[in-house]
C-alpha cells in the first residue's frame, strides 16, 4: 500500500499564497487599526482642549409656583468667560422658564445657586449646556 501526499511537506518550499495573504492581511490590519486610535485620540484631544467651560447641575429646588433654585457647579479656565443655559420644565415637559448665567470672575471652579423664574410651576430643570467665549459682554 501506498500512501498519497495532497500536499506539499511543511517548510520545504517556503510559505503557501494563503500564509502570504494572512500576513498582508495582518500588517494591513494593524496599519488601519493603528490610524483609527490616532484619529480616534486627535477627536477626544480637540474636543476637550477647546471646551473652555463646563457645567453641572448639583440640585435644584422648585420653590413656588414662579421660581426655581439650580445649584450649578461650572469649570473653567481662570481667565476664561461664557455661559450656562439651564431650563424649568412643566409636567408635561413643555418649557416654563429659562435662564442664561453669566460666568466671568477670575476662578477656575463657581459654585452658584440660580434663580429661574418661571410662568407656572416647574418640575423639572435641566442644563442646556455651556458655552466658553471672548469676554464679558456689557
Amino acid at each position: 500500500m501506498t500512501t498519497v501526499r495532497e500536499a506539499a511537506p511543511e517548510g520545504r518550499y517556503g510559505r503557501t499564497e494563503d500564509q502570504r495573504a494572512d500576513r498582508k492581511l495582518k500588517i494591513v490590519g494593524s496599519v488601519l487599526g493603528v490610524a483609527l486610535l490616532g484619529v480616534i485620540g486627535w477627536i477626544g484631544y480637540d474636543y476637550v482642549g477647546n471646551q473652555g467651560i463646563s457645567g453641572e447641575m448639583i440640585k435644584f429646588k422648585v420653590v413656588s409656583d414662579t421660581r426655581a433654585d439650580v445649584h450649578l457647579e461650572v469649570r473653567k479656565d481662570r481667565e476664561g468667560h461664557g455661559y450656562c443655559v439651564v431650563r424649568a420644565l412643566s409636567e408635561d415637559g413643555s418649557e416654563v422658564g429659562r435662564k442664561e448665567v453669566r460666568f466671568d470672575r477670575a476662578e477656575d471652579r463657581i459654585d452658584e445657586i440660580v434663580t429661574v423664574v418661571t410662568r407656572s410651576r416647574a418640575t423639572a430643570v435641566e442644563p442646556m449646556g455651556c458655552t466658553a467665549d471672548d469676554g464679558p459682554r456689557d
